[in-house]
């Protein structure tokens, strides 16, 4: 089903970051946008920069609950993009915990999961949806076992709904290092620092910006032949 004005889409996650350009880029193609995220500032914020007719709503994406309410009340759509994550920081493995690891996967695949169990029943068809990994999935370092872990797990879940739910199509995209806000655990100083010297070190020259990985997400949408694919937005991550 293309990405035109008789489309819905729905955002989780989509008040900063990809998930922002994923909802500017989706709105800019005509569709009726719907986004949720847990901070009503965040929300009025994101609304202020889409165009007029997206709508928002505070959702938890960490409560079963709070997510039925939210998808409830947009009712059905057509394509819904998962894009709800928290900070990212990395750990050696001398620092890894039990509570430490189930924290870091329970917005990113736990929750995930969850929203997608209850975004189905809302989806016609020939809808879609669209997740959220990273180049981690393929390439790790040190401090990085639990976002490969959580990156790779996505991938394969990926794969799996893709054949459980057919004919709705479920793809994932994988950016490698996008400038967005899951960085801001890091001093302005320090993130500019990091954009540079990954940038410096990748084909292209430079760090992803949001809308780069949002390009994918809505490509995966309107191509209505593909399921169960990994689109890489990188940079040339994988090759360098």
């Amino acid at each position: 089903m293309a990405v035109d004005n008789t489309s819905r889409i729905v955002v989780l996650g989509g008040t900063s970051g990809i998930g922002l350009a994923v909802a500017q880029r989706a709105a800019r193609a005509g569709a009726a946008v719907t986004i949720g995220s847990r901070r009503p500032e965040s929300l009025r914020q994101a609304l202020d920069q889409l165009p007029t007719g997206v709508s928002g709503h505070v959702v938890d994406a960490s409560s079963s609950e709070s997510v039925a309410g939210f998808l409830d009340r947009v009712g059905e759509f057509d394509h819904f993009a998962y894009t709800a994550a928290e900070n990212l920081t990395g750990a050696p493995l001398a620092a890894y915990t039990v509570a430490g690891a189930q924290a870091f996967f329970g917005l990113r695949l736990f929750h995930a999961l969850d929203a997608v169990r209850l975004a189905v029943p809302h989806l016609p068809s020939s809808g879609s949806i669209t997740l959220t990994s990273g180049t981690a999935a393929f390439k790790g370092g040190p401090g990085w076992t639990l976002g490969c872990a959580v990156s790779g797990a996505m991938v394969s879940v990926a794969r799996s709904l893709a054949v459980e739910l057919a004919p709705v199509r479920v793809n994932v995209v994988a950016p490698g290092v996008v400038r967005s806000p899951v960085w801001s655990s890091m001093t302005e100083e320090d993130r500019e620092a990091m954009y540079a010297q990954v940038g410096a070190g990748l084909p292209l020259g430079r760090v992803a910006e949001p809308d780069d990985a949002a390009k994918a997400y809505l490509a995966l949408m309107d191509q209505d032949y593909v399921t169960g694919a990994v689109s890489v937005v990188d940079g040339g991550t994988l090759v360098a």
